[in-house]
């Protein structure tokens, strides 16, 4: 079943693709393929770029939410590969406890990929900072990737890793200031690009950065079928998604809720991204 709705999806994005490659030929005086040139039509959905190799990084205790709602949009990059990559192939137990199985371990992680993205977490980022082995898996791959990216406090482990010294970041907004620990320069917007290094803000966060980079790794066009097959049409009951908008006493409550936890995040990942300077 999982199958078929992967493929069905698939079909659905291929012929919206296919509708936007017509008419973008048209646009430039160019004879579109006829439709029952499959081949031809095919050869039109993307621009020449390709098959990219795109790795999310998972470690117990990380927010599903977090790598589900990029994941999902990048899926949508026909002919792309797109791993789960953790230290082994063991079940991941998210923040939420939703199980994920991981399909690539550290080891067979290509040494060489298009782009790299962490997901964040609490008590489990903290760990994640505090473990050698992922710190040194994240700076190696880091070092080559086509793109360096995180969301929410994913972006203070990218940070920890020695991967954001000197580059524009944002991160969830009750960690967003720390950024500066490690080296980075905080920015208080939802998305930030900064060269190849593309960070998200807090958890849904994610999913607006997984289409920017749909957009950055094909084309525009291409990412609104990705979010049309996604009915991504967000109208949320509240208005309250950040402190600017949000009841004071709201942000007073979640900022004193995690107060421990930041005040150790700050400390661990400052320390061990001075480490690898």
């Amino acid at each position: 079943m999982i199958e078929d709705s992967e493929t069905t999806r698939r079909a659905a994005l291929a012929a919206l693709l296919a509708v936007g490659a017509v008419a973008e030929a048209t646009a430039r005086g160019e004879s579109p393929p006829a439709a029952h040139d499959h081949d031809a039509m095919m050869a039109m959905l993307a621009p020449a770029k390709g098959p990219e190799d795109i790795a999310f990084l998972l470690y117990p205790g990380c927010t599903a939410l977090d790598f589900v709602g990029p994941h999902n949009m990048l899926r949508g990059l026909m002919g792309a590969t797109v791993r789960l990559v953790a230290k082994t192939r063991e079940p991941i137990v998210t923040d939420t406890g939703l199980t994920v199985l991981p399909d690539t371990t550290f080891a067979e992680c290509p040494e060489q990929l298009t782009l790299i993205c962490v997901p964040g977490g609490s008590t489990g980022t903290l760990a994640a900072i505090r473990d050698d082995a992922t710190l040194d898996f994240l700076a190696s791959r880091g070092a080559k990737a086509g793109w360096v990216t995180g969301v929410c406090t994913g972006t203070i482990l990218l940070g920890a890793a020695g991967l954001l010294h000197g580059y524009r970041a944002t991160s969830h907004w009750v960690t967003r200031d720390m950024l500066g620990a490690v080296g980075a320069i905080p920015v208080a917007e939802r998305v930030v690009f900064d060269r190849n290094r593309v960070t998200g803000g807090g958890v849904t966060a994610g999913i607006d950065f997984g289409l920017r980079m749909v957009a950055a790794l094909r084309d525009d066009f291409y990412a609104k079928a990705v979010q049309l097959t996604a009915e991504y049409d967000p109208q949320p009951p509240f208005d309250a998604g950040s402190p600017a908008k949000a009841p004071i006493e709201a942000t007073r409550l979640i900022t004193e809720m995690f107060a421990g936890f930041t005040a150790e995040l700050r400390e661990a990942a400052g320390a061990a991204a001075m480490a690898r300077r």
